[in-house]
């Protein structure tokens, strides 16, 4: 069965949720690059102390927009 979607939101690609919380740097920068490589705006949960750093240069690397403080987690986009 089709959907028929309208409005302004319909052209945007839904964010994607990554839980990357309990896992040890490397590995949620990792599974955010490959959520990045589909996706063009993803929420990271991360509870490593080493997470902030390796987005933040990932993100560099890549081109991409951080916004969060990791808090509540980064909001990562591509623009």
């Amino acid at each position: 069965m089709a959907t028929d979607v309208a409005g302004p939101m319909a052209t945007e690609a839904p964010a994607v949720v990554v839980d990357a919380r309990g896992m040890r740097c490397p590995w949620p920068a990792l599974r955010l690059a490959r959520a990045m490589r589909g996706a063009t705006d993803v929420t990271l949960f991360a509870d490593d102390p080493q997470a902030g750093r390796e987005v933040a240069a990932l993100a560099a690397e890549q081109g991409w927009r951080v916004e969060g403080d990791g808090e509540e987690g980064w909001r990562v986009r591509r623009d």
